[in-house]
């Protein structure tokens, strides 16, 4: 199929003479609640820029039945167009980028690093997998959620998402994120199960020569520092970061120490 219509997010655009960062969302979420407190951080010194999963977000709705067969490599060629786009407006087309992303975004990182290895300079891969368990019960959350749509998906997301006490600690951040799983488009959401269900790049993560900077969060029940660790030690040069007290959705609930991540990567590959 051809690649998806995915919305972006250009969250701070100025010119080449900055680092392109580009940001990818988890199965659920938008880019702009997921990385809300992150960006702040970041843009100071960076260019960035989010995409959002198909029916999540920016994007718009998917018509019943059109994704049925998506991949992760449909997704990264979409996010590829929208780097493209981004470096089009800066002034650097076919440039090399930075990239981070979680969970599915991170998923499409890892096909990002096989499929165009010349674009992506280094990547930060929170709470991801290089598979993301058997096909099964993918297929029948999204065969729920076509039909009932996502916030049959909510209770059991605040479940993953968010290490203990969180959701009292933050309940804004919580409600922010829940609301943007609540506003999912469900055939988006269906068809992106799918793509997880199909995902499994285990056999070639030794391809990848970009640095990575694989994160996972230690109460993390989605996917466990173990299935982190498969990642940082099969690329050619990864670093397991486990991040305590954290669980699916490691950027929203330590924003700060997912910035200084994505900095300290960034500042060493363009030796500042």
């Amino acid at each position: 199929m051809s690649a998806p219509d995915l919305g972006a997010v250009a969250f701070a655009v100025r010119d080449a003479s900055r680092p392109l960062l580009v940001l990818g969302p988890s199965l659920g979420t938008s880019v702009a609640a997921l990385w809300h407190d992150v960006v702040p951080l970041l843009d100071d010194g960076l260019d960035v820029v989010g995409w959002d999963l198909p029916g999540h977000g920016a994007s718009p709705a998917v018509a019943p039945g059109s994704l049925d067969d998506l991949t992760m490599a449909d997704l990264a060629a979409a996010v590829l167009g929208i780097a493209d786009r981004a470096q089009a407006e800066r002034g650097d087309p076919g440039a090399p980028f930075w990239y981070a992303g979680v969970s599915v975004g991170g998923a499409v990182g890892q096909q990002l690093l096989l499929d165009a290895p010349e674009r992506v300079r280094g990547a930060v891969l929170c709470c991801t997998a290089a598979r993301f368990g058997e096909p099964g019960p993918w297929l029948e959350r999204a065969a729920l959620v076509a039909a009932a749509g996502t916030p049959t998906q909510v209770s059991s997301s605040a479940g993953r998402w968010f290490g203990p006490g969180f959701l009292a600690r933050e309940p804004d951040v919580g409600t922010r994120l829940l609301a943007s799983l609540q506003h999912a488009d469900r055939f988006g959401y269906a068809a992106v199960c799918g793509a997880l269900a199909r995902f499994d790049v285990r056999d070639r993560l030794a391809e990848i020569g970009a640095p990575v900077v694989a994160v996972a969060g230690d109460e993390d029940p989605a996917t466990t520092p173990d299935d982190v660790r498969q990642v940082a030690d099969g690329v050619q040069r990864g670093r397991l970061v486990v991040i305590h007290g954290a669980a699916h959705l490691a950027p929203a609930e330590r924003p700060g120490r997912a910035a200084a991540l994505v900095r300290e990567l960034v500042d060493e590959g363009e030796g500042r």
